[in-house]
């Protein structure tokens, strides 16, 4: 284990990468259930990885379509959990912590905000609430969300809208909680589209 860690220092260690490095550890803590089924998700995802500079919008319900003047300009593939916790009469809004993909492996993180964090600097938050579709009763819905803040160069530079599609898991358990507190990380997957100005 101790070997592991300096290994991972003498990679180039952005705070993107840092972040990395605690949910792989997350991962590793977590119980084997949770891990296997987020390996069986990000297996699903693997032939997505190869299209990852694949910059053509999405066909998507009308309700989450992105107006006319925006193109697509960045998409990844997300993989990691939704974060619940039980409040004594449900689970909550969900958290995301995962990361993001392409053809080049690892680009960004997603956390609570909903943020997104890139490597090469830059950020982006989605703006509260998003339209929303369900597709699949079993996976969480697809959005759209307004950007807001954009900061720092790189691939969120300038972002006006994200789409979250082609969802996997990543819903709230349907039983109620054991205790107020209780956590539960749920695995999930999607594709994020980042748009920007057509003429930008």
């Amino acid at each position: 284990m101790l070997k592991d860690r300096n290994k991972m220092k003498t990679i180039n260690e952005s705070p993107a990468l840092r972040r990395f490095g605690l949910f792989v550890w997350a991962a590793r803590s977590a119980n084997k259930a949770s891990v296997g089924a987020l390996a069986l998700l990000l297996g699903g995802g693997l032939t997505v990885l190869a299209a990852g500079n694949d910059n053509r919008a999405p066909e998507v319900p009308v309700d989450i379509v992105v107006p006319a003047g925006n193109k697509v300009h960045f998409h990844g593939f997300g993989v990691g959990v939704q974060i619940y916790t039980w409040n004594g009469t449900s689970w909550g809004a969900a958290v995301p912590e995962a990361i993001l993909f392409n053809a080049e492996g690892v680009v960004a993180i997603h956390f609570g905000g909903p943020t997104w964090q890139s490597n090469s600097g830059s950020t982006v938050v989605g703006a509260l609430p998003p339209k929303a579709v369900t597709v699949d009763p079993n996976a969480i819905p697809w959005l759209r969300l307004d950007a807001k803040s954009p900061e720092g160069p790189g691939i969120f530079a300038n972002t006006t809208f994200i789409q979250r599609v082609n969802t996997t898991g990543g819903k709230a358990p349907s039983t109620d909680g054991a205790f107020v507190g209780q956590v539960a990380r749920v695995p999930y997957t999607a594709d994020y589209f980042f748009y920007h100005q057509a003429n930008n």
